[in-house]
């Protein structure tokens, strides 16, 4: 049994990667202060470590799989606490994007080992609750992680928050070293690959599913402060406090992840049921047909499905990649994120230019064509 310390660990792990991700939002101006540019090029620090996080997730899942789960994830946390501190101490832009690069690398060997050594670690009973917990660390981080930037980055300076997460990183690295066990199997150990090559099919239609549901729900939630805005006439305070509900609800679904599952007989009539109501609750909400009150409803059970549908689906993936699970959930983020990328200038546009209905219309529509394919993935493995 792994040690009862092994969970909060994880969920430090991914919280520190999902504060990185985030926090650099509200930092945009005194950065672009501190390296001599303008905030939109400043902004090209976030698009490095994204786009480095995209295209390397993959290769990190099977470097996972095959140098072994515990060696990697220590070496990311290394490395992202190293960069960290190295990017409070470069002088230029482009030697600051160069160590997005590095931190996009860690990041990305980071979350889909986290996530492959649950699916290692734990029964499958009880997967879903496990990484639900973990991934309630990194909800926190994305959410905390914005607003605790802007009071360090205006309290102590620009450099704070990147040694705040370079902190977390190591404490997570060196009681990683005590929790994380050292026999894990890899996915070249004989027993592992017997016992796992028939769960190994049926991978690339939830995955696709993931994409289409999942990239429609995170686009439709940057386009949600924009939304707010134009129909009730928010300023800045209210939509941040209106999103934070959303935030609410997705810890709410994380914390439930686990409970939800003993409701059905298979995790994917889980993952149905919490995708349909994604599907649902974000047209709702952009539509905009039940007001303010609604619209924050909305809100909250459209972040608590995801948060529901987010580690079940991740559970089922890492049950059919069987030895390859590091690889799998690695282009799962891959996925993931190029679907946010292509589906967010077309709905943001859409919503420019013909209003939120088409908006509605575009983001549901994605949305219930990953339940569809959720659905069919289903009734082909029953």
């Amino acid at each position: 049994m792994p040690s009862p310390c092994l969970l909060p660990v994880l969920a430090l792990a991914v919280c520190m990667v999902g504060a990185a991700e985030f926090m650099l939002s509200p930092m945009l101006a005194p950065l672009a202060d501190a390296f001599a540019t303008t905030p939109a090029r400043a902004s090209g620090l976030i698009s490095a470590y994204a786009l480095s996080y995209a295209l390397a997730a993959p290769l990190m899942g099977w470097f996972s799989d095959r140098a072994g789960r515990r060696r990697v994830l220590l070496a990311a946390l290394l490395l992202f606490a190293l960069d960290g501190i190295a990017l409070t101490l470069v002088p230029t832009l482009h030697a600051a994007m160069a160590l997005r690069i590095l931190g996009g690398l860690a990041a990305a060997a980071t979350i889909p080992t986290v996530f492959a050594l649950i699916a290692d670690l734990v029964p499958p009973a009880r997967q879903a609750g496990a990484m639900g917990g973990v991934m309630l660390g990194m909800t926190a981080g994305i959410a905390a992680g914005p607003a605790v930037a802007g009071v360090l980055a205006d309290g102590f300076g620009w450099r704070a928050p990147f040694l705040v997460t370079a902190g977390g990183c190591l404490a997570a690295l060196l009681a990683g070293c005590h929790v994380l066990p050292r026999n894990l199997p890899r996915s070249g150990d004989c027993q592992e690959k017997s016992r796992n090559i028939p769960a190994s099919s049926g991978i690339l239609l939830p995955l696709i599913a993931k994409g289409a549901w999942n990239g429609s729900a995170v686009a439709a939630y940057v386009l949600a402060g924009e939304v707010l805005r134009l129909r009730y006439g928010l300023g800045v305070p209210g939509v941040g406090a209106a999103l934070s509900v959303f935030g609410l609800g997705l810890a709410v679904g994380n914390l439930l992840a686990g409970r939800a599952s003993q409701c059905f007989a298979r995790e994917e009539s889980v993952l149905i049921v919490a995708t349909a109501l994604v599907a649902v609750a974000l047209t709702l909400f952009t539509t905009g047909v039940l007001g303010l009150p609604g619209s924050l409803g909305c809100l909250l059970a459209w972040g608590a499905a995801l948060g529901i549908a987010a580690p079940s689906s991740t559970a089922i993936l890492a049950r059919r990649a069987g030895a390859a699970k590091g690889q799998i959930l690695a282009v799962s983020e891959s996925i993931n994120n190029l679907a946010v990328l292509m589906l967010m200038p077309v709905a943001a546009s859409s919503l420019a230019v013909h209003g939120t209905v088409p908006a509605a219309l575009l983001v549901g529509g994605c949305c219930l064509a990953g339940v569809a394919l959720a659905v069919a993935d289903r009734r082909m493995t029953a």
